[in-house]
């Protein structure tokens, strides 16, 4: 194996979560996007409900899609759901006052307050989630 190819594998490896987590985030970003468009452009929803509604959604994709696919763990299920609904509910609340000071303070865009916002909360919640809803316990001790 060439030495490229040797650099990249062990940069996966040692990002392999952040990646997973990336894509699912973009996966479930979108989705809460695509909801929250549709619930203020075509339904004309206020932007706080349907805010609330899209990242349920999205949060409850997220969990899913990371503990089988990202994180790996099926012990504490439930445990695990409630902290991670807690972080993206936490994530909710601060997703919340971005819109509001960028829409209602800084007059943006909705659709660029909500991006904008999407950004700022997945950062946070990657580290949250990976140290602690997602920490592998050990049960020898």
């Amino acid at each position: 194996m060439d030495s490229t190819k040797q650099i990249g594998l062990s940069l996966y490896y040692k990002f392999r979560n952040l990646i997973l987590y990336g894509i699912i985030g973009l996966f479930s970003a979108g989705i809460d996007f695509i909801i929250y468009y549709t619930m203020t452009s075509i339904l004309d929803v206020f932007y706080l409900i349907a805010n609330i509604f899209s990242i349920s959604i999205g949060i409850s994709i997220s969990f899913v899609l990371n503990k089988k696919f990202n994180f790996k763990v099926n012990d504490n299920v439930l445990k695990r759901f409630l902290i991670f609904i807690t972080v993206g509910f936490g994530g909710l609340l601060i997703s919340s006052a971005l819109l509001y000071y960028f829409i209602d303070i800084l007059d943006l865009d909705k659709i660029l307050s909500k991006l904008l916002s999407i950004a700022f909360v997945v950062l946070i919640q990657f580290f949250v989630n990976k140290f602690i809803t997602f920490k592998k316990y050990n049960y020898e001790q």
